[in-house]
């Protein structure tokens, strides 16, 4: 009977040590998700949390970009520059086709990306600052060397508006005049120009996609 008793007694004992031990991990669990959300709110959530949130939102963000619709640029607009400039999209890149298309605008590169899609999508226009100049389309991109870092460029399609922000403005002479159209992203460059068949030195600007928004009616 003794040894029934001891049994019983140990087992109690072992019994009430998982008891504790349970509500100890229970207690432990409730102060660790407590303390994370204080720290979380004072801004102070180890790098680890904050690594992990960041590739969840930027995974999020990437989704939302490929669900982008894929539309041919209509309208450039530069609130910096008060600049508003319709594009036009030949299909053939024949320099004197292409030539043609600036005359009344911006015009995009044929084979670069579309708005929307993975790539580099490129706009020419011309710039000029004769004290005279009897058609508009001359001036497309008068002052496009102005942008600074962080300007927004808004270039706009059938039903959607996609803001860029500019990364970098340079000037690329004869040697350098070669625009990628593999980039890594969703970019936007502009090309100042004189004609496609000139190697003349010319402004650039790159930017990169931030924000995309539905145009109203």
């Amino acid at each position: 009977m003794a040894k029934s008793g001891h049994k019983s007694g140990l087992a109690a004992s072992i019994a009430k040590a998982y008891t504790r031990k349970w509500s100890f991990l229970a207690a432990f669990v409730m102060v660790f998700f407590f303390s994370f959300s204080i720290l979380s709110s004072m801004g102070i959530v180890p790098e680890a949390a904050k690594e992990d949130t960041k590739l969840s939102a930027a995974r999020q963000t990437a989704s939302a970009l490929d669900a982008l619709p894929k539309e041919l640029p209509l309208l450039i607009e530069i609130p910096s520059l008060d600049m508003e400039v319709s594009v036009k999209n030949p299909v053939s890149t024949d320099a004197k086709t292409l030539d043609a298309a600036l005359l009344t605008g911006a015009v995009r590169y044929p084979t670069s990306a579309k708005l929307g899609e993975e790539g580099n999508v490129i706009l020419f226009g011309h710039s000029s600052y004769l004290p005279v100049v009897r058609n508009s389309a001359y001036k497309a991109f008068n002052e496009i060397q102005d942008l600074k870092a962080g300007d927004r460029i808004t270039v706009s399609g059938n039903g959607q508006a996609y803001v860029y922000a500019v990364e970098e403005v340079y000037k690329a002479d004869a040697g350098e005049d070669a625009i990628p159209l593999t980039v890594s992203g969703r970019m936007l460059t502009l090309v100042t120009c004189d004609s496609f068949a000139s190697k003349s030195d010319r402004f650039v600007v790159t930017a990169k996609l931030v924000e995309s928004y539905p145009l109203t009616n």
